[in-house]
């Protein structure tokens, strides 16, 4: 499309929003607010974003910190291996360069949790270095523009969207342009597009061939696994018990009550155990990416004679002290202990 570039770059200057990570060059904030915005809306994300830059103003600062503080202050955004991918790189960073942020596409993706369109997306906004980002937004813009028919989860259509991004990117301006794509794509080639208001509506090929509904493709339907968990919410009106979940699951290093995982929803496993329960629940549905997690929460009006495995036991006034799953977040919202 002739002047592609000059057109997203003009209506971005006169639509921009002003985000907060878009008034620094800081590498590490721009890292900050990239790992915060994957998979959260924008809106969500702001101020998470503003509490890591209080909290942890530098990466030295964010490598100091215990993991048990990040896991607290990132508590509602889900998706947590990416707050121990942040914490583990940021030691790496003051480890191994005294605290001095990587400068170079290269040396960015080395950094764990991060992928190419993350490095593209530093690299460019911070050292104008001409890389040019593909996510989720840009993927949308480019297969409606250039009504593209590839599946965007292919080896193939992977490979020509980027080489298409970086086709049309203005390597002056590899920062703004980039801002550019994904802006546009996030407020006005949406997934309910405003063609009406787009720069590109005149040269667009899928509104000319009426495919707008019909991009992107996608060829993989994510499998969900349905999984039943029972929590024991043991509590006396002053103490309660809960565990560290451990392992390479879910919620990792995150604390919730002690929990029986069934294959459905009720099983007779579970009818030795909550013969003394209280009362249990309505089922709470906490939906994941590939999984969908069907919980109950069983009460008790005691603790148990014997405390098992790595079960703590703590006032019920510092439980919001440790990390817990939003879908245990949900549950104390609702209900008194």
């Amino acid at each position: 499309m002739h002047n592609f570039s000059l057109l997203i770059a003009k209506w971005y200057r006169q639509n921009k929003r002003d985000l907060p990570w878009r008034n620094t060059s800081d590498p590490y904030k721009i890292w900050l607010s990239e790992i915060i915005m994957q998979q959260t809306r924008v809106e969500q994300g702001i101020s998470y974003y503003l509490k890591f830059c209080k909290n942890y103003p530098t990466v030295i600062d964010l490598a100091n910190a215990e993991e048990i503080e990040i896991l607290n202050d990132w508590q509602g955004l889900g998706y947590y291996s990416r707050a121990r991918n942040l914490h583990f790189s940021a030691q790496l960073i003051r480890d191994e360069s005294n605290g001095k942020f990587p400068t170079s596409f290269d040396e960015i993706k080395k950094l764990k949790g991060v992928g190419v369109y993350t490095a593209s997306a530093i690299a460019s906004f911070a050292f104008n270095e001409s890389k040019a980002v593909v996510d989720g937004n840009v993927y949308r813009l480019l297969s409606r523009c250039f009504d593209v028919d590839l599946a965007i989860d292919s080896t193939e259509g992977i490979k020509f969207f980027q080489a298409l991004a970086d086709e049309l990117l203005d390597s002056e301006n590899p920062g703004e342009h980039n801002q550019a794509m994904m802006e546009m794509g996030a407020n006005v080639c949406s997934p309910k597009p405003k063609c009406d208001n787009c720069p590109l509506n005149h040269g667009c090929e899928a509104l000319k061939n009426h495919t707008i509904s019909d991009r992107p493709v996608k060829s993989k339907k994510t499998k969900v696994t349905q999984r039943f968990f029972h929590f024991l919410v043991y509590s006396d009106n002053s103490e309660t018990l809960i565990e560290k979940r451990e392992g390479k699951g879910i919620w990792q290093n995150m604390y919730q009550f002690p929990l029986i995982e069934t294959s459905s929803k009720k099983t007779k496993e579970l009818i030795s155990i909550l013969k003394n329960q209280v009362n249990e629940s309505e089922e709470i549905v906490h939906l994941l990416s590939h999984q969908k997690i069907h919980a109950v929460f069983h009460h008790f009006n005691e603790l148990p004679p014997a405390i098992e495995g790595n079960w703590i036991k703590i006032p019920i006034g510092q439980l919001q002290n440790y990390p817990l799953p939003r879908i245990i977040d949900r549950y104390l919202e609702s209900t008194a202990l």
